[in-house]
């Protein structure tokens, strides 16, 4: 799997990303608010990582739903900022889950617990992640 991004056409700080994994390319957008110098035409690079976070969180539900045979239909999840913390090293989000379907309480509180559990949670908690950054030369491969 590898990410591609380039500078859009528009727009002053514009992303276009391109995820290519096995043979599909998937597009999604980047940007910043209009009080930070861009256009607001996209959610910004923080908004892309909190939304993996419910969208991992929802998936991962559904599928050990799936699983257990519980019956659960969908999940709606809300993720709430607070990052008034970030500069000094605490970036918070706190998650409101919305499980729709016939489920017992025991089967809720065995949901809620699989929901920390998914694989983007742990990797934002638990893991130890190293970004190695390097330049190329315009025209150059690796772009």
């Amino acid at each position: 799997m590898t990410i591609y991004l380039q500078k859009s056409d528009s727009g002053a700080f514009r992303q276009t990303i391109r995820v290519h994994q096995d043979s599909h390319q998937h597009t999604l957008f980047a940007d910043v608010a209009a009080a930070l110098g861009g256009d607001d035409s996209a959610p910004d690079p923080h908004d892309i990582f909190d939304a993996s976070l419910a969208a991992c969180k929802a998936i991962t539900l559904l599928m050990y739903a799936k699983r257990k045979q519980l019956p659960l239909d969908w999940v709606d999840v809300e993720i709430n900022r607070d990052n008034s913390q970030e500069a000094q090293g605490l970036y918070q989000l706190n998650v409101v889950l919305k499980l729709v379907g016939s489920l017992s309480d025991g089967d809720r509180q065995q949901l809620l617990a699989i929901a920390d559990k998914c694989p983007i949670h742990k990797l934002m908690t638990a893991a130890t992640v190293q970004v190695n950054t390097r330049l190329v030369q315009s025209g150059s491969e690796g772009l």
